[in-house]
């Protein structure tokens, strides 16, 4: 087993969420046991078999630009296997602290609810993963669908508990479909009490992830690759709570009217000769 990356409530210094991805070479196995927190299992690349609550489950993807995949739930006390097949296969894993209100379950690719969201240069796509409508306790999953050069997050929203916010935590694992393809990130608050208010920038490659420990956040690719990003969410939201929304950054809401508004054409100044 290869443990690509790892977030834990430790290494973060918040409450709730655990985020690994893994890879385990050809018919490797992998059992995950947590006693008093949920589990969700997302496919990434391969195929394999996940073991969970007396039965098994056949899981494919050969990418996560191409396809859904099944994702497994369980909740706390319930063990899941993972086997990979006769290729690698790689897959996240992710939990929360949960009473075991649902039970364990395979999520088909048909009950993923998927919708587009934004406009302009924020079009994305959004895909319910492990979201409302779909039950879980405190965990939240979406994967999340961004042409190149279009920003998602927009406009830029929090859920740490300012502002009328619910507290979520958050990972970003971000997948890019070109090697020289990257991403920026940005968490940041602007206003409030001082001790509140911070800036901080990330920017990576395929493969790599950033937190949202709080702020509001945004993200956007590169123009030249297009993007992927698998997030895991968890927070003092149970149940039907997880579909509350998050606040949203009142400088930013206005374009939501109009995504073309004050946008440029070009030549925008210019003395008359643009040149060959």
């Amino acid at each position: 087993m290869k443990q690509i990356r790892s977030v834990t409530p430790e290494s973060e210094g918040w409450t709730y969420l655990a985020f690994e991805v893994i890879e385990l070479a050809p018919g490797e196995s992998s059992t995950h046991t947590q006693p008093d927190r949920e589990q969700a299992v997302v496919p990434l690349e391969g195929t394999a078999t996940l073991g969970f609550d007396g039965a098994t489950h056949q899981v494919s993807r050969r990418s996560v630009f191409t396809e859904l995949a099944a994702v497994g739930y369980v909740p706390p006390g319930v063990d899941i296997t993972v086997t990979a097949g006769s290729d690698p296969f790689t897959y996240a894993v992710g939990s929360a602290p949960a009473e075991g209100m649902y039970a364990a379950k395979l999520v088909e690719p048909s009950t993923i609810k998927s919708e587009i969201r934004g406009g302009g240069q924020a079009l994305r796509q959004v895909n319910h993963t492990l979201a409302m409508p779909i039950e879980a306790e405190r965990l939240i999953l979406y994967e999340v669908y961004v042409p190149r050069g279009t920003w998602s997050g927009w406009s830029p929203h929090c859920h740490d508990g300012l502002d009328g916010s619910p507290y979520l935590e958050e990972v970003y694992y971000f997948r890019m479909d070109r090697p020289e393809g990257f991403w920026i990130h940005r968490n940041w608050r602007d206003e409030g009490d001082e001790k509140d208010i911070f800036d901080d920038l990330h920017a990576g490659r395929d493969g790599e992830l950033a937190t949202v420990p709080r702020g509001y956040h945004s993200s956007v690719a590169c123009p030249g690759a297009n993007m992927y990003f698998l997030n895991y969410l968890a927070g003092e939201l149970v149940g039907d709570e997880r579909r509350t929304p998050p606040c949203f950054h009142s400088d930013f809401t206005w374009i939501e009217s109009d995504w073309s508004e004050g946008e440029w054409g070009l030549p925008q100044v210019t003395n008359g000769d643009l040149g060959a």
